[in-house]
């Protein structure tokens, strides 16, 4: 991990693809409109942090450590998350883009997933008990041996989720939405 400590800063607009994002423990710091594309975050470590209007995209996220991180309108598209340090992993996501991404295998319980784009993400294996994916778009998503006790599907859609092959004790889901748990049945609704 990083040694170097950097406290209660913002960095906005700020392209650090171009511009070195220095080698450190971000803890309680802002960035805004930032551009993190394809970069290498070996061994960075954010805690507390908050990233707005944010690219993330192909970022590379071995030993990343994020704790207590609030993703808002960023767009994170095929990050591999189980990579991450999972001491202490916890994050949020609003309105965030996390089309092809991956959470295998994590235990990563009561995540929220507001208002997101998470098609093609794989949970496999992932513990999302008590996980929130309110108004999310869940298109060809991955459950399979899949947690998702408590979790809350009442307004997501577009999910296929297989009941026999994930735990779904107490799970939320509309009636108008059923038809996600019924499809590998093969059962035609009218």
């Amino acid at each position: 991990m990083a040694t170097f400590f950097i406290e209660e800063k913002t960095f906005e607009q700020i392209d650090f693809t171009t511009s070195m994002l220095e080698k450190a423990s971000y803890e309680n710091c802002k960035f805004i409109n930032c551009n993190f594309e394809s970069l290498h975050l070996f061994n960075y470590s954010f805690l507390d942090c908050t990233f707005k209007d944010c690219n993330l995209s192909m970022a590379k996220l071995s030993k990343t450590a994020f704790r207590n991180i609030h993703f808002d309108a960023c767009k994170l598209l095929g990050l591999k998350f189980e990579d991450c340090h999972t001491f202490g992993l916890a994050f949020s996501f609003t309105a965030c883009n996390l089309n092809h991404s991956s959470f295998y295998s994590l235990k990563i319980k009561g995540t929220k997933f507001i208002n997101c784009s998470l098609q093609e993400v794989d949970f496999t294996d992932t513990d999302l008990s008590n996980a929130d994916f309110t108004d999310c778009n869940l298109l060809k998503a991955t459950f399979s041996n899949t947690n998702l006790q408590k979790a809350d599907f009442s307004t997501a859609y577009n999910f296929s989720i297989h009941p026999e092959a994930n735990l779904l004790k107490k799970a939320k889901f509309s009636m108008h939405h059923l038809s996600g748990l019924l499809h590998h049945y093969q059962i035609e609704i009218v």
